[in-house]
C-alpha cells in the first residue's frame, strides 16, 4: 500500500512496555535480543516494508500473475524484492543456526510479519508459506531430509508450500484422494491433484518444495488414513543440491477477487518423487504441530489489513474537507471543515484505530505463548502457555480476520466514493483480506474448533485457564477508582461468559446442534472480551508512563481514551451476540429443507 507506515512505536509499545519482552526473551535464553537490537530490526523492517513492498503493491494487484504452460511469473518487481529480502536474512531470523538461521525468537520475525503484509500482503504470501514448509521439517523430518532441504529453505534460496486441499474435499480432509506409492529405494511415488496452494509455482527462487497429505495404499479410510510427504518441485540429492525436474507440475493459477499478485495454484503431482514426514497415517498429527502458529499467521494479515486501512483512511479525514462541523467552523479560512471533525467519521477511525491496536496486543500476547513453548525449559509453564494457545488460536485466527473486514470496509466508507475506485487503495485492501475469513479453516471452522473441541471437549478448563489471568489482573486493580468502571464491566463478562458456556453445555447434552447454532456468535463475544483484558491494560500501562514524566503525552492519552471507545462502543456489542446465542438453535434447524427453495 502506498504510503504505508510500519507501526514501530506501537509495536514496541505492545513488545517491551506492556508484555515485557526484554525480561521475555532474557528468561529464554535470547539475551542478545535486547531493546537495541530489536529497535535496530524493527528499524530496517520499516525501510523494507515501506520502500520496497509498498511500492509495487498497486502495480503487483492490477498485473497479477501470469501463467504459461504451467510457468507462473510473478509481477514487475516482486523478485527483486524478494532477492533483497534473501540478501537482508530475513528468511533465516527465527531458525536453529545449525541450518544457518540466526537462532532469534519467534515473536520477533512474526511481529514484522505484520508490516510486510501490511505493505504488500500477496508478496508477503511467498516467504510467509515457507515458514510451515519448514517447521515442519524441523519437528517431524529426518536428519536426512533436514540435511536435503532445510538449509536452502532457511537461506530463501528455495520456498515452500502446504499441500492440503483438494477439489472434492475443501476442509473436510478425511475425504482427499491423493496417493502414495512406496518405492524400492524407500521413498514414495506421489499421484493426485491439490487445488488453492499458496505459491505453489512461481519464479521468485530456485526451487520449491511442497509438503503434501496423501494416502498409503493400505491406509485406513478417514482422516486416521493421511500421511505427510514432502515433495520438491526439482529432485535434490542427499547432499541439499538441486537435480532433475520433479513430476510435479502447475496445473493452472486460479483468478481471484484479491490477492492477485500471490500466485493461487492447482499442483497436478504424476507420479512425483517424495518422501514420507513422520510415522504412516498420522500425517495431520504431524501438521498440527505447527497449526497454531499458521493461524496465528493468518489473523495477523487480518491485523495487517486493519492497520493500513486505517492509515489511509486517517490521512484521507485529516485532508479532505467537506461540510462543517456541527459545534462550528474548525478550518474557518477554507470553504468546509475535514471530515475527521464529524462524530460518524470519528465513529469509523476509532472502530479501526482500536481494532488495529487492540488485536496487536493479543497477538503479541500469543506469539509470547508460542515462544515458551517453542524454548521454554520449564514444564509448568509450558503446559500452561500451550493451554491458553489451544483457547485463544481460533479466537485470533477468526477474531482478526472478522474485524479486518469491517475496518476495511470503513476504509472505504471514510473516502466515500473515491474508496470504490483503485486509485486510492481502500478497495484492493478490502479485496485481498477477504480470503483471510476463508483459509487456514473458515470463521465457522474455527468457531466449532474453539466452542466444541477447545471448551466443551475441555469441560471447561481452557477457558477457566485464561479467564482466571484476566480475573487476577482485575483483582489487582480493584482500589484503583480510575479504572473502576472498565474493570467491573469486564469482571462481569467474565461471569457472563462462563454461564453461558454452562448453558450451552447443557443445551447441547440433548441437541448437538446447540454447539454449532452458537459457535460464531460465542467466537466474536469471546474475541470481543479477550481484546478489552488488552485493552484495560494498555490504559493502565499509558497512565503510569505518564504518571512517570513521560513526554510522549499524546501518544499515551490515546491509549487511554482509545480504551474509553471499546469499552463503550465495541465491548457492548456483546449484548446482541448474548441474545442470539440464548435463541438456539430451532430458528435456524427447523425449517425443512425442501423449504430452501428458489420459486
Amino acid at each position: 500500500m502506498e504510503g504505508y507506515k510500519a507501526p514501530q512505536r506501537d509495536a514496541m509499545f505492545v513488545t517491551h512496555e506492556l508484555l515485557n519482552y526484554q525480561n521475555h526473551y532474557q528468561k529464554l535464553g535470547f539475551e542478545e535480543a535486547s531493546e537495541d537490537l530489536v529497535s535496530a530490526i524493527f528499524a530496517e523492517a520499516a525501510k523494507f516494508s515501506e520502500n520496497t513492498l509498498a511500492p509495487i503493491n498497486a502495480s503487483g494487484d492490477e498485473e497479477g500473475c501470469k501463467w504459461v504452460d504451467g510457468e507462473v511469473t510473478t509481477p514487475k518487481g516482486f523478485k527483486e524484492a524478494y532477492q533483497t529480502y534473501v540478501e537482508g536474512g530475513w528468511p533465516s531470523m527465527s531458525h536453529p543456526e545449525e541450518f544457518g538461521g540466526q537462532a532469534l525468537p519467534y515473536s520477533l520475525s512474526s511481529i514484522i510479519a505484520e508490516w510486510f503484509s501490511g505493505a504488500n500482503h500477496s508478496w508477503a504470501m511467498y516467504p510467509g508459506l515457507s515458514q510451515g514448509c519448514m517447521e515442519t521439517l524441523k519437528a517431524h523430518g529426518t536428519e536426512l531430509q533436514q540435511k536435503m532441504f532445510l538449509e536452502k529453505l532457511v537461506s530463501g534460496e528455495w520456498t515452500g508450500t502446504m499441500c492440503l486441499t483438494e477439489a472434492h474435499c475443501g476442509s473436510d480432509l478425511g475425504m482427499l484422494k491423493c496417493r502414495a506409492e512406496p518405492q524400492e529405494d524407500g521413498s514414495y511415488s506421489l499421484t493426485g491433484t491439490k487445488i488453492f496452494i499458496s505459491a505453489g509455482e512461481h519464479d521468485m527462487s530456485e526451487n520449491i518444495v511442497h509438503i503434501v497429505l496423501a494416502r498409503l495404499p493400505d491406509a485406513p479410510e478417514g482422516t486416521k488414513g493421511i500421511s505427510l510427504f514432502v515433495v520438491p518441485k526439482f529432485n535434490v540429492s542427499e547432499e541439499g543440491e538441486k537435480q532433475d525436474r520433479n513430476a510435479v507440475a502447475c496445473g493452472s493459477i486460479e483468478h481471484k477477487m484479491g490477492i492477485k499478485a500471490s500466485a493461487t495454484c492447482v499442483i497436478n503431482f504424476d507420479g512425483a518423487k517424495g518422501f514420507l514426514i513422520g510415522p504412516p497415517n498420522r500425517g495431520l498429527n504431524c501438521m498440527f504441530t505447527f497449526m497454531n502458529t499458521a493461524r496465528i499467521g493468518t489473523g495477523l494479515e487480518g491485523l495487517a489489513a486493519s492497520e493500513a486501512s486505517f492509515q489511509g483512511a486517517l490521512r484521507y479525514a485529516k485532508d479532505r474537507i467537506q461540510f462543517r462541523s456541527m459545534t462550528g467552523r474548525k478550518n474557518p479560512d477554507g470553504p468546509a471543515d475535514p471530515i475527521i471533525v464529524h462524530p460518524d467519521v470519528r465513529r469509523m477511525l476509532l472502530t479501526q484505530k482500536a481494532f488495529a491496536e487492540g488485536n496487536r496486543a493479543l497477538a503479541a500476547y500469543c506469539m509470547q505463548m508460542v515462544d515458551v513453548t517453542l524454548y521454554g525449559d520449564n514444564a509448568a509453564e509450558k503446559q500452561e502457555a500451550e493451554a491458553k494457545l489451544a483457547f485463544l488460536t481460533p479466537i485470533v485466527k477468526a477474531f482478526l480476520t472478522e474485524t479486518a473486514q469491517e475496518s476495511t470496509s470503513y476504509g472505504m466508507q471514510v473516502y466515500g466514493g473515491h474508496g470504490f475506485i483503485k486509485e486510492w487503495g481502500m478497495e484492493q485492501l478490502a479485496r485481498d483480506t477477504r480470503i483471510c475469513t476463508m483459509y487456514e479453516g473458515t470463521t465457522g471452522i474455527q468457531a466449532v474448533d474453539l466452542l466444541g473441541r477447545k471448551v466443551m471437549g475441555s469441560n471447561g478448563e481452557l477457558l477457566n485457564v485464561f479467564v482466571q489471568e484476566v480475573r487476577d489482573y482485575c483483582n489487582s486493580l480493584r482500589d484503583n477508582a480510575q479504572f473502576s468502571a472498565w474493570t467491573n464491566a469486564l469482571s462481569s463478562h467474565l461471569d457472563e461468559w462462563q454461564q453461558i458456556t454452562m448453558d450451552i453445555g447443557k443445551a447441547a447434552a440433548s441437541n448437538p446442534d446447540e454447539i454449532g447454532a452458537a459457535s460464531v456468535d460465542y467466537l466474536m463475544y469471546s474475541g470481543y472480551v479477550t481484546v478489552a483484558y488488552f485493552w484495560l491494560k494498555m490504559a493502565v500501562k499509558a497512565q503510569e508512563q505518564l504518571d512517570a514524566g513521560s513526554t510522549e503525552t499524546e501518544f499515551y492519552q490515546s491509549k487511554i481514551l482509545t480504551t474509553g471507545f471499546y469499552f463503550d462502543r465495541l465491548l457492548t456489542r456483546t449484548r446482541s451476540l448474548v441474545s442470539a446465542m440464548q435463541s438456539g438453535a430451532d430458528n435456524l434447524m427447523s425449517m425443512p429443507e425442501s423449504m430452501f427453495a428458489i420459486e
